[in-house]
Order: C-alpha cells, then structure tokens, then sequence
C-alpha cells in the first residue's frame, strides 16, 4: 500500500487504505485514463462496481501501471440483478474477469434489495475461497445491517454508505462499530450539491487551515474513523484529495462541521418504495 495513506484494519484483519479513488458516473471510455492518473497521483484503492459500467477500463489502468497487484486495494460491488447465490457467485467471476485479476480485496452487496442473504452466501464461499479477501455491503441501514450479521457466519467487513457534512450517519456509524463493521463513506462530499463548497463554515476552516473546502470535509470524515472515496476527473483535484493527512481539525472545528447535519441524503432515498421500487427495475450489462 502507498505510504502515503494511513490504512485501518477490517474485523477479519485484511489492511484497507482509509483514503480510496471512486469512478461512479466516470463514463467506460474516460474510466483507463482516469484511473490512470489516479494511481499516478498515489492512489492505490480502487473502488468500482458492475453497475457503472467501468470495470474493464479500471482493470486496463491497474494492468498498465506496474504497481504490484499487493500494493493495490481493488473493490467491486453486485447489482440488484444479480443478487441470489448461484447468480451472485456467476455475476463475481464477470467482474473479475472484466477487472483482469485473480482475486478482489473487497466486494460488496450493492443494494439491500431482491436475494442479498443468497447473494451473502455466495459471498462467505468466495471469501473462505480467498478469491475476495473481504466481502461487505453498501447502503444498508442498521436494521438490514443487524439482520444480514444475525442470520450469517461472516459479519461484513465493510458498509458503503453516503456520508457527509449533511447526512452525517452518526447513528449507523454507531451500530457499525458496535457490530465490528467499517463505515466507508460514498458522496464525501455530498456530489457538490446544497452549495457544499461554499457554505460558510467549511470556507473558514478551509482558510484557517490554509486548504479547500474538499480537503477539510474528507479531514472531517477520517477524523470520524470512516473511509472516505473521492471521486475527481482532474489530477490536481485527485492530488488535492490526498493531500489531507498533514493537518488536523480541533475537537470545537469537529463540533462546528457535525452541526450541519441535515439527517437527509442529498442523493437518493433508500428507504422511500418507489425510489426502492425503481431501483428494482435497473438492469445493466453484467
């Protein structure tokens, strides 16, 4: 792993880089060069999905670059479409397979929707397999959270879920520690939306700091113990990103950014049916 990034240790002691690259929405024929730069700019976790359609443009940038397979933290996820056991262990070996690699570090239950206790079964086999070497889900709320750990032998490693200023999760994140499951944030920075990158309190911690608005709310994250994946088509915003591990927010600043909290996602509701019933319906090449 880069020296650069600090990593935290999963519950089942894999080492996962707290500070990670997402290409969510980066379109297949930009997804090479961009993850590219990105491993040129220090990265070295990758995290993907099925669902974005990029998996073998990530997996061309990873096979060009040089970098040792073992310094690289790759994660992928299983769509909707797929969820169920035999599908889910098939929906697996595509993406490997559009990744070029022999193994994962990390996969993930995309949705908690359709068959995600199948899908999870399939999972704990991959992962005793040593084919992923830690398996987890995203966007689950504590009470699928709880369910998913109480009726498996394997407790996820990971929950992948939208945190930021304004839709903090201290209560998930809360149940995730008490249960040995790391909170990973998606959306740091809340995709930009509700004016984040000039809202008042973050500009002046930015300048007290002498750093972005950016760099503060991913400080702000990782000081909250939480794995944190930006996402930038830029190399000077991508180094910027990881420009965050030389300053420290005091415990009044921490206070300051965690009374903005809204308790509202900015992105999409996981919880609302027909947002639930729409999702169900999404089906991509995979």
């Amino acid at each position: 792993m880069s020296p650069r990034i600090p990593t935290v240790t999963l519950n089942n002691g894999v080492q996962m880089p707290v500070l990670g690259f997402g290409v969510y929405q980066v379109p297949a024929d930009e997804a090479e060069r961009v993850v590219t730069d990105a491993l040129a700019a220090g990265y070295r976790h990758l995290d993907t999905a099925a669902a974005y359609e990029n998996e073998t443009g990530v997996g061309r940038a990873i096979a060009t670059s040089g970098i040792p397979r073992d310094e690289l933290f790759i994660t992928t996820k299983l769509w909707i479409q797929d969820a169920g056991e035999s599908t889910a262990a098939a929906a697996f070996d595509r993406s490997l397979d559009r990744l070029g690699l022999d193994h994962l570090d990390l996969y993930l239950v995309h949705q908690p929707y359709g068959d995600y206790h199948g899908s999870w079964r399939a999972m704990e086999a991959l992962n005793r397999e040593g084919r992923a070497r830690a398996i987890g889900v995203s966007n689950f709320h504590p009470d699928r959270l709880v369910d998913l750990i109480d009726h498996h032998e394997i407790t996820p490693a990971v929950n992948q879920v939208e945190t930021h200023p304004f839709f903090q999760r201290g209560a998930d994140q809360a149940v995730m520690r008490e249960r040995g499951v790391q909170h990973e944030s998606w959306g740091p920075l809340g995709q930009g939306r509700d004016d984040l990158f000039t809202h008042p309190v973050l500009t002046d911690l930015a300048t007290a700091h002498g750093k972005s608005v950016a760099q503060v709310v991913l400080r702000w994250l990782l000081q909250r113990e939480i794995v944190v994946i930006p996402k930038s088509s830029r190399p000077e915003r991508m180094a910027e990103n990881l420009d965050v591990v030389d300053f420290s927010l005091t415990p009044e600043e921490m206070t300051r950014v965690s009374a903005l909290d809204t308790g509202a996602s900015t992105a999409f509701d996981h919880r609302d049916p027909a947002s639930v019933a729409f999702l169900g319906t999404v089906r991509f090449d995979t």
